[in-house]
Order: C-alpha cells, then structure tokens, then sequence
C-alpha cells in the first residue's frame, strides 16, 4: 500500500505552483545587483515575488526581508534584543529569548509587556493559537501562514518570521516582515542587499517559488480548502478516542491549527510509535523535526505541565490539502492495532 505523508508540519510537499515557477526562474541567468538587462530582470523577479507575498501575507507597506529560512529570520529579529519568550515556542525562537512567560494547561501563553516579547503565532506541535496582544515585538507566523487567515497589517506586531516550505514552497527560503521604519541589525554583512539587512546574493530561484506558493495558498484558504482538513483531523482524533479512550489530546480545548493533532500516550515513547507507524507506512513526528533525533520528553508538553512520562509518549500528526478520509482513517487503524499490543505488554 502507498505510504502515507503525515508530518506537514514539519515540511510540506512542493506545490505544482511553485515548482513552474522555480523552474522558469532557473532560464534568468543574472546577477540580481547587476546593472546589465540579465540582472535587472533577475532583480524584477525578486520585486514582483516580495509584492505576491507582501499581498498574501496582507503585508502591503511592510518590508519584506529575505533569508534562507525562519530560523535565519528569527536571528535577525531577535539578536540582542533580550525578549521575553516562552518555553513553547520553536528552538529558532527560544534560543535568542528569556523564557519567562507562563503556559497554561491548553497551551495559552500570557503576555503582560507585548512590546518587549514575542509570541508564536501558532504552536508547530500542538496547533495551539495564540491570541496576540497589540504592539508585540516580534511573532512566528510560520505554521500560521498559509493555513489560518492571517494579515501581518492587523496582527499587530512590529516583526514576523514566515518560511516557504511549511506552504509548498521550496526548503531554504524564508522572510522577515516588519513593520516600515522598524530599527533591525544586519547579522550577515556585506554587499548590503535586502535593503543592507541581509547581505548575500539573493536566492531568486527559491524566491519565486515562494511567492508562487503563497499566492497558492491564499487561494486555498480563501476557497475554505481547511475547512475539510480540518474535518479530516477531527475525524481522526474521534476514532482515536472511542476505541483508546485514555489517549490525552493536548491542546484541544484551545483554538488549534485546522490540521494538526498532538495526542499522548504515557508510557509509550513517541520516538518508538513514530518508528512503528514508519514501518506501517505513515509518516508521523515525534515534535518538532529540528529537534528529531533527540531522545527527551517535549518541552512544549512539560511547558504545559504535562509530567514527563506523558510528554514523551507524544506525536504529532499534521495533515496537508492532499490528505483524505482512507488516509486518516488507515493511520487510526493502524496505530490502534499498536497501541492495543502496547497495552498488553504493559498490563
């Protein structure tokens, strides 16, 4: 049977969108800060791309800022400024703040100096959605875009960090948004593009498959595409939930990403159910893929105030526009049959 792709979150596959236009952008062989007609067709590319994402993200009048991906955004944003942050948010994130806000039980983060914090907007594990306050400094939009409606212009926040693979865009391209005016530090210096905040020859390639993806994907949400994932998820969590009534659903009495469940069950490690569901077919995380390979419990769940035993029998299923109904329903099966034998060994 075919494998069954379950960690949207983590990366999505490339929309047909994105690839056209990638692979029309590899015929323009300039040099973006060449004057010459080869470069100046390069750097329109790059232009026409930042006003299709500045239109999707509804960012029209901001500066957009690109990177090679929402961790590079996160540093530009964040070097130095010493935020407050939370111990929910992505490692990209944490690095670079002071984890001092608290989490409530359903993953709801308080914020009480919006201008010195930044705060998620969506949670990568649990789908968790954050209500933000006004004025905040910096947010992570980059589960949100794509898959929420969303506009940088009413979100309220002077910075926001998006990436293009988490849409259908290529791996290796993101963005920082910010608000016109907004004081920002280059990290990476040199020949001064990006308006001197981001020095380095431009991606054009990945740019233009960025903006094709995000033109995409505000299609798909407005046309009310996850609406129907988020149908899917609930059917999902539903037979999950008659058949192990002891599985914890986190975060689900919180507003939550339409397709993203993070479901526990303690004593039953998440890295050995992501092994078994692999060998079953499914594709599934453990949490966050820039923390795969590290044999502890999620800090996003012991934030939370889950003990330790519960946050390491976490995973993460994150379905994406392709998922069907035989897909989820094949997963429940199938994990169902391995949670039952797991109980047995452990009775």
């Amino acid at each position: 049977m075919k494998r069954v792709y379950l960690d949207h979150n983590a990366t999505t596959p490339v929309r047909a969108e994105a690839r056209d236009a990638m692979i029309a952008a590899m015929d323009l062989c300039g040099n973006p800060s060449s004057v010459h007609a080869e470069g100046r067709a390069a750097k329109s590319l790059i232009e026409r791309s930042r006003a299709q994402i500045a239109e999707a993200f509804g960012a029209d009048g901001a500066d957009i800022v690109f990177t090679s991906s929402a961790t590079e955004s996160a540093a530009l944003a964040l070097s130095g400024r010493g935020l407050h942050g939370a111990p929910v948010e992505h490692d990209a994130v944490r690095a670079w703040t002071n984890e001092d806000l608290s989490v409530s039980q359903q993953g709801i983060v308080e914020v009480s100096d919006p201008a010195g914090s930044t705060l998620q907007l969506a949670n990568s594990e649990t789908g968790v959605v954050q209500n933000l306050p006004q004025g905040l400094a910096v947010t992570d939009a980059t589960q949100a875009f794509g898959k929420l409606p969303v506009a940088f212009n009413w979100l309220g926040a002077q910075m926001a960090l998006i990436s293009a693979h988490k849409l259908g865009g290529p791996k290796g391209c993101g963005a920082l948004v910010l608000k016109r005016g907004t004081d920002l530090a280059a990290q990476i210096k040199g020949g001064g593009q990006e308006m001197g905040r981001r020095s380095g020859t431009e991606n054009v390639i990945g740019i233009a498959g960025f903006a094709a993806a995000a033109t995409a994907a505000a299609r798909d949400l407005a046309d009310g595409c996850w609406d129907r994932v988020a149908e899917l998820r609930n059917i999902l969590e539903n037979a999950l939930a008659v058949d192990a009534p002891e599985t914890i659903f986190v975060g689900k009495e919180s507003p939550r990403l339409p397709n993203t469940t993070c479901f526990a069950t303690p004593g039953w490690k998440g890295e050995t159910q992501v092994m078994q569901m692999d060998l079953a077919g499914f594709a599934i995380s453990a949490g966050s893929a820039c923390s795969s390979g590290k044999v502890r419990a999620s800090a996003v769940l012991t934030a939370m105030g889950y003990d330790e035993i519960t946050a390491q029998g976490a995973v993460r299923v994150s379905l994406g526009l392709e998922t069907t109904e035989e897909d989820v329903l094949r997963f429940a099966e199938a994990w169902l049959k391995k949670q039952k034998k797991h109980r047995a060994r452990a009775a």
